[in-house]
């Protein structure tokens, strides 16, 4: 049951930000009464936190298994570009500014994600493609990993990107796209486009 309140939560803030949505209409659309949802979370700011909890430790999870297989490093990049997809392609943009503003906890969790597991990530992913000549050898990982996470930032601060007909998604996939170009080596750039071609040919 905890399980199912935390995927319903997800769903509906995600839609109609955290603001508007009640513990009322979560109890409602699971099933259950809004007491039996105090049984689990003792209020909207503990949902709110452990539903972000969730939504990090599956991507972590998911990214962390591909980089484990075979060379992991194109496959990684073309999952990455997708979980950020997944992510932002149906999230009301109200979200990231509702959390940072009214659930400080839940969005503390998530600054120390990016910087406890995105940052390690990034770090990991260029070394491996360093060493597998995707990647430039004369780049700093470490620097680069720092401008990625800075870049991720910008998005979410909208006094930075005041662009009408464009989304976080628009920018988000923007800016990875630029980054990865600004450190491909040409063998780097050659599997990358084609793995990314080979990928969107399957799905068709």
């Amino acid at each position: 049951m905890r399980q199912k309140i935390l995927e319903v939560a997800v769903e509906q803030f995600s839609r109609f930000g955290v603001r508007t949505v009640t513990m009322e209409d979560i109890a409602r659309l699971v099933g259950i009464s809004k007491k039996t949802i105090y049984q689990d979370f003792k209020d909207k700011k503990e949902l709110v936190k452990e539903a972000f909890s969730m939504l990090l430790k599956h991507d972590q999870e998911k990214l962390r298994a591909i980089l484990n297989d075979g060379d992991g490093v194109i496959d990684h990049l073309l999952q990455m570009s997708k979980t950020i997809r997944d992510r932002l392609a149906n999230m009301n943009p109200m979200v990231i500014l509702e959390v940072q503003r009214y659930f400080p906890e839940a969005w503390e969790m998530f600054e120390k994600y990016k910087e406890e597991i995105i940052m390690t990530d990034i770090v990991n992913v260029l070394e491996k493609g360093k060493a597998l000549g995707y990647f430039r050898e004369d780049i700093d990982s470490h620097i680069l990993a720092r401008m990625r996470i800075n870049q991720i930032n910008s998005v979410f601060d909208p006094s930075n990107f005041k662009m009408e007909g464009y989304s976080i998604l628009d920018l988000q996939i923007e800016m990875l796209d630029h980054f990865l170009h600004g450190v491909f080596t040409e063998k780097g750039r050659l599997a990358y486009q084609q793995q990314k071609t080979t990928t969107t040919n399957e799905r068709i």
